[in-house]
């Protein structure tokens, strides 16, 4: 895979039961760019670490004044200089499009997750660590997938040496051999203390970038109520925890490189001194003093990569573990054979709610949550699949038997904070859709005469057309009702076979919302329309209202008979306090006690 190839067709099926096990997984899913980096590495290792054979080749010469000798080490340093830069060159292209192209790959797997669960996704995992995850964390895994490759080339060059050295003299060559798997195993006490301090620092980061993103999200309210200094503190103690925790990992870290350092140092000083006593005694030739002494000091170049495999490993595994947490979450638990459609009525097994094909269906919730809930249910997204987990049916279909597409084109969902992206209004409501419904169509039945107007005032250069204004990030130079109703006709443009609308006009007035409701009514004649609302204009339009009390629908039928009939339903949708509704439970008991009393006292005249 190379840069010019991306995105993949297919970024595959990640491995995602621990964060070590995805690691491996992206590793082995680019083992043609390994393979490239190992080949290229071992050039680069092996052309650096022969330059002290070259070098205690070209020394001896000089001993033995053999000029013919002298001309050839000077053609092999030659080469070998050229083979250093030629590694070099390639192992650093590689190794970029390595690390670039498995952050890519780790990017698309988030991306197609967080389509597969849409709004569901920010309910089971934070906001701020699906951005960290998609941002820094990212980076940190493609890093330690790029110095895999360069660490299996730099273990390998050690081993070759240590082996040639042994094999080109002896009697140093057992030293050597000896002592590098020992600078290498000296700092592997100090790792997980190291590693253990990176997961502190990393787990701090990631609170810290939740704060920070909620704060942003919800600025314009803070400045409301004169919050802001409140968070912004948090947000410094924070932070000042995130540094502390970096400086301590920074040091154990630095604490590591000086063992890699010393160690190395003090073998060599060992080799030398070894080995010039050897040379004294005539044991061994000076050019092979030379040559063992270069082949110690240029190993430190290989051995370096066993620390940045150690850092690299330390940093990416709790980021590995966030992504592989991310990816892990499923949309269901959905079968192996799928319907490629369905229609008819809409029904929830868990709560017994139906909504009858091609009607206007209402549901009143006392609680926000269990609405929430129950809408994601309805679009074949519940918060907590697993085992026992009953699926919403759609004309005797479970959604979770749907082909992801097809159940996304039956049924939508819109919750109750839609998301506006930036871009202008025709491009907001250019969305797949049926064609049915045509954008003015959809703005009129969502009663968005006063946000084109807005718009139009607001476009500097499109000549006063409002579909041709651009719409700030996320709508934020709309009102809360504006962003709404554009949200509700885009919906309303995708025309599905089943619309359910978790409050859709909690953020307009009464006189819009009325007006609003009559259009939807109108627009959607014919179609299934679920609306979570507690609002009496709404209520007032559906065919059939139902009551949600306790996560099962307890009463069902129209607005005005409910009011008439059912107390629960009345408390949510009049919003009668506890006291009143006891009040009023007693006067209608009275009520009965006098009438029964009247009845009986006829009976006995």
């Amino acid at each position: 895979m190379q840069i010019r190839d991306l995105p993949y067709a297919d970024p595959g099926i990640p491995d995602v039961r621990s964060g070590t096990r995805f690691l491996l997984w992206l590793g082995r899913n680019q083992r043609g760019g390994q393979v490239k980096a190992l080949l290229w590495g071992l050039l680069l290792q092996l052309s650096i670490v022969g330059l002290s054979f070259a070098v205690g080749l070209a020394v001896q010469a000089v001993v033995d004044r053999d000029g013919g000798r002298l001309a050839l080490v000077g053609g092999l340093l030659a080469l070998l200089g050229s083979g250093i830069a030629v590694g070099d060159m390639m192992l650093h292209r590689v190794a970029v499009t390595n690390w670039i192209t498995a952050a890519a790959r780790v990017q698309q797997l988030l991306s197609r997750k967080t389509a597969e669960l849409g709004s569901v996704l920010t309910r089971r995992v934070a906001a701020g660590e699906v951005v960290a995850v998609s941002t820094g964390d990212v980076e940190k895994i493609g890093w330690f997938v790029e110095a895999l490759s360069r660490f299996a080339a730099a273990a390998l060059t050690v081993v070759l040496v240590c082996v040639g050295l042994v094999v080109y003299q002896p009697a140093l060559g057992v030293v050597v051999a000896v002592g590098v798997p020992v600078l290498t195993l000296a700092v592997l006490p100090l790792l997980p203390r190291a590693t253990r301090r990176a997961d502190i620092q990393r787990e701090k980061a990631g609170r810290a970038t939740e704060l920070a993103s909620d704060t942003v999200a919800g600025l314009r309210v803070l400045r409301g109520i004169g919050g802001e200094e409140l968070f912004l503190g948090r947000y410094r103690v924070a932070s000042q925890e995130v540094r502390r925790a970096a400086v301590r990992s920074a040091r154990m870290w630095a604490l590591i490189a000086a063992v890699q350092v010393l160690l190395p140092g003090l073998l060599l000083v060992g080799v030398l001194a070894y080995g010039a006593r050897l040379a004294l005694d005539g044991r061994i030739a000076v050019g092979e003093l030379v040559t063992v002494y270069g082949a110690v000091a240029l190993m430190l170049h290989p051995l370096r990569h066993f620390e940045e495999i150690a850092m690299a490993y330390s940093f990416s595994r709790p980021s590995a573990k966030r992504a592989a947490r991310v990816l892990a979450l499923a949309r269901t638990t959905t079968t192996t054979d799928g319907h490629g459609e369905a229609t008819g009525d809409l029904y929830d097994p868990v709560t017994g709610l139906l909504a009858p094909e091609g009607r206007f269906t209402a549901v009143v919730c006392g609680d926000p949550d269990a609405a929430g809930r129950l809408a994601d249910r309805l679009g074949g997204h519940p918060t907590e699949p697993g085992e026992g987990h009953t699926s919403v049916l759609l004309g005797g279909v479970p959604l979770d038997e749907l082909d992801l597409d097809t159940a996304r084109t039956a049924v939508l969902v819109q919750d109750k904070d839609p998301v506006l992206l930036s871009g202008t209004l025709h491009e907001l409501l250019d969305v797949p859709s049926s064609g049915a419904v045509r954008p003015e169509e959809a703005l009129a039945a969502a009663h968005c005469g006063d946000v084109l107007d807005a718009l139009a005032q607001a476009s500097v250069d499109t000549d006063g057309d409002p579909m041709r204004t651009r719409i700030t990030e996320r709508g934020r130079s709309l009102s809360g009702g504006q962003r709404q109703r554009l949200a509700l006709a885009r919906s309303l443009v995708t025309d599905p076979e089943v619309l359910v609308l978790d409050e859709p006009t909690s953020a307009v007035d009464s006189h819009t919302e009325a007006r609003v409701a009559a259009g939807v009514r109108e627009l959607r004649e014919g179609r299934t329309t679920v609306v979570l609302a507690s609002s009496p204009l709404l209520l007032d339009r559906a065919d059939r209202v139902a009551l949600v009390h306790d996560d099962e629908v307890v009463a069902v039928g129209t607005h005005r008979d409910l009011l008439r009939t059912e107390p629960r339903y009345r408390a949510v949708v009049t919003r009668e306090t506890d006291d009143e509704q006891a009040l009023e439970e007693e006067a209608l008991d009275d009520r009965i006690d006098d009438k029964l009393e009247a009845e009986l006292e006829g009976e006995s005249a």
